[in-house]
């Protein structure tokens, strides 16, 4: 076993066996807790009934990583310890998203455009929720079959990763603002002219 640990392994432990199909034995070697302890999360026994982390959120698995595992179970899964790393593997594939996810997708594409629609393109939306610019565009524009209710946070969904959000709201802030000067300058010499 080694020295890295995921970060709260139990409620990692708990996200690998609702949302994987790792072994019992991949998963308590990664979480470094007992096979017994997974079987017990695995029957949803009480002392283990936990709001489960999702690792590749937090940026100590990727789904490749996961993939690779579920082929054959008799890898051990890695974490990754540079979370610079993680990103690059999500930038380069395609993630593969658990139908249970894609449902709760459209809960992720209004939380984004509640909080930051003024910021975020739909575009950006889209690349953060693996989604498509037109899903997004009907999100915001209320036309949905069934008016959404309920919002998550893409990254406990596993969507993308914390630092991938900031990135795009920070360059989203930084545009607003600069656009904002941009229009101050112009309303600047429009009253310079009209003066």
């Amino acid at each position: 076993m080694s020295d890295n640990k995921p970060l709260m392994p139990l409620a990692t432990a708990v996200w690998l066996v609702d949302n994987t199909a790792l072994s019992f034995p991949q998963i308590s070697q990664f979480c470094q807790l007992h096979e017994l302890e997974v079987q017990s999360i695995a029957d949803g026994e009480d002392a283990y009934r936990m709001q489960g982390l999702n690792p590749i959120a937090s940026g100590q698995l990727t789904m490749d990583e996961i993939k690779r595992c579920e082929v054959d179970h008799s890898q051990e899964l890695q974490l990754q310890n540079k979370k610079s790393e993680s990103i690059q593997f999500s930038v380069k594939t395609k993630k593969y998203l658990p139908l249970s996810v894609r449902q709760e997708r459209p809960k992720a594409i209004a939380w984004l455009i509640r909080e930051y629609g003024k910021i975020l393109t739909d575009t950006q939306i889209a690349k953060l929720t693996s989604s498509t610019k037109p899903t997004v565009a009907n999100i915001r524009a209320g036309n949905q079959s069934q008016p959404i209710t309920e919002f998550r946070n893409p990254t406990d969904l596993g969507l993308c990763t914390y630092e991938e959000l900031e990135a795009l709201v920070e360059k989203g802030q930084r545009k607003a603002e600069r656009e904002r000067k941009a229009k101050e300058k112009a309303e600047k010499l429009q009253s310079t002219i009209a003066s």
